[in-house]
């Protein structure tokens, strides 16, 4: 039994997430709220998950994590607006310890119900499994500790080196990156100890919705030494920079007169996941030497890209997939392992260095 609690301000919200999560079974729900609430059912319901809305009364969701991570570390859910401010707000819960994210229902809750309905039961199951971070959850309590009151950010920005920008290889050669569960995180590790003239583009798939990955690519930006950027439409691939998919669609590499280029494109119907993985590192394969590619496969849910990367592997391409000690959630490296399709099974904190190395 998965015991959960919803913490929302919306009665009428908390009645629907409540029914949801019954009418699938093995679920035992209770309700909060606020964040005050919430805080107060730690230690008397002690949830193994809790669903948190952002903006609540007297404690908001933010705060009301702060406060989860210090007093009972545990998963959470956070159920946010697909507006640009609660994208925002949901990366940063996600820096902060929540494990995943789901998308609230727009309008009507009656009318969106059955579309959401599968996607939040299967976000909470899976979160049920997921593996807290214990390290970044000690750095937080450390830091939230040392607050007095005011809420820090959740990483300052860094002054970005200067570097000169190198010129585009004379074999075109691609790092591919897929992600879900636990992604935006994961990326802030992956691409943070790159340096500014890391001498292949980063294409990177991190399954969102569209209101999420621009303000992933903005985020990632401030934190890394490399440029990153949302791919909206057609652009040239450049070393030194880190190229995030749209969400809500498919990232791609096609071919120009001009050269290589990455674009998005209206999703496959017929994969489940988008941005998709899979179809990312199919393109790549289409137009470039396998030996000049490698695929990283990191947090998240399902397979998505593990076919893709065993391919890619036994074709002559580098693969590299998160070890389970540091995926929140080791389903899609996981897959990539269990397929033979991983070249190293790498621990998060070294894969930058593997990068780095292979690059070379």
């Amino acid at each position: 039994m998965i015991k959960v609690l919803v913490v929302d301000d919306s009665a009428l919200m908390r009645k629907a997430l409540g029914n949801i999560l019954r009418s699938a079974g093995g679920m035992e729900v209770a309700f909060a709220r606020n964040g005050l609430e919430a805080i107060g059912q730690l230690h008397s319901f002690m949830p193994d998950v809790v669903t948190l809305d952002i903006h609540m009364p007297e404690m908001d969701g933010l705060a009301c994590l702060d406060r989860i991570m210090i007093e009972r570390p545990c998963r959470v859910v956070m159920v946010a607006s697909l507006t640009s401010g609660g994208a925002d707000v949901t990366l940063e819960a996600m820096a902060l310890g929540a494990v995943d994210f789901v998308a609230k229902p727009e309008g009507v809750i009656s009318l969106a119900i059955d579309v959401f309905a599968p996607v939040f039961v299967e976000r909470v199951r899976a979160a049920s499994h997921a593996r807290l971070r214990p390290a970044a959850r000690l750095a937080e309590r450390v830091r939230l500790r040392g607050l007095t009151g005011a809420r820090a950010e959740a990483f300052p920005p860094i002054e970005r080196p200067p570097s000169v920008r190198l010129p585009p290889q004379p074999r075109d050669s691609i790092v591919l990156v897929g992600t879900s569960t636990g992604g935006p995180p994961a990326l802030d590790a992956l691409l943070s100890p790159l340096p500014a003239d890391f001498p292949w583009p980063i294409l990177i798939a991190q399954h969102m919705p569209a209101a999420f990955t621009g303000p992933l690519a903005r985020r990632l930006d401030r934190l890394c030494a490399l440029s990153v950027v949302e791919v909206r439409g057609p652009t040239a691939m450049l070393p030194g920079t880190a190229y995030v998919a749209r969400g809500d669609a498919d990232m791609i590499v096609s071919s120009r007169p001009t050269g290589l280029i990455v674009t998005a494109a209206p999703s496959d119907p017929s994969l489940r996941w988008h941005p998709s993985v899979e179809r990312l590192v199919a393109t790549a394969l289409a137009h470039i030497d396998p030996a000049r590619l490698i695929g990283v496969l990191m947090t998240g849910m399902g397979n998505d890209g593990a076919p893709g990367m065993a391919r890619l592997r036994a074709l002559g391409g580098r693969t590299i997939a998160e070890a389970e000690e540091t995926a929140v959630v080791w389903g899609m490296p996981g897959e990539l392992v269990r397929a033979g399709g991983a070249e190293l099974v790498a621990p998060l904190p070294d894969i930058a260095h593997h990068l780095v190395s292979w690059s070379a």
